[in-house]
């Protein structure tokens, strides 16, 4: 690690600290040629796959396009910011351990809808008829109708 006052690259760490829930390692050290004290950040570098859409093209994967989507399919709904964290969370979580270099934007979305209905069906409905691209209200009265078929079923 290079000083930032006078660039030797010859330093000690004095405190380590982890956050685990951000995934980060805080780390005081201490330059052995001038004596100036700094902080750096450890992170891991998370390798997520390239995202396959529909017509073709390839993009990086975003986890923000996934909040959006959430936050739109459950805007006044019941349901608390970091229980959609969570749930996006889960999905990179499981992405990454997959270890796969592309992935579709079908298999994504297949994913939040599968934890999406069980947090909240009329959000699910919501988020389904964008992501399968419903085009008349025949699609939304037979996933209306397989929700209260598996949700009366569980009673």
């Amino acid at each position: 690690m290079q000083c930032p006052r006078c660039h030797a690259d010859n330093d000690k760490v004095i405190d380590s600290r982890t956050n685990r829930d951000a995934g980060v390692i805080r780390r005081r050290r201490e330059c052995l040629i001038c004596g100036a004290r700094f902080t750096t950040y450890e992170r891991v570098e998370r390798q997520l796959p390239r995202v396959i859409k529909r017509d073709g093209r390839r993009e990086a994967f975003d986890r923000g396009k996934i909040e959006r989507g959430l936050q739109s399919a459950c805007q006044k709904r019941p349901l608390s910011s970091g229980a959609l964290t969570l749930l996006v969370d889960e999905i990179s979580a499981e992405l990454e351990r997959a270890a796969e270099i592309e992935v579709s934007s079908e298999r994504i979305g297949k994913m939040v809808m599968e934890r999406l209905v069980k947090l909240d069906t009329v959000a699910y409905v919501r988020f389904a008829s964008v992501y399968s691209a419903f085009n008349d209200v025949r699609q939304f009265i037979e996933i209306v109708r397989a929700i209260a078929k598996d949700t009366s079923s569980g009673d």
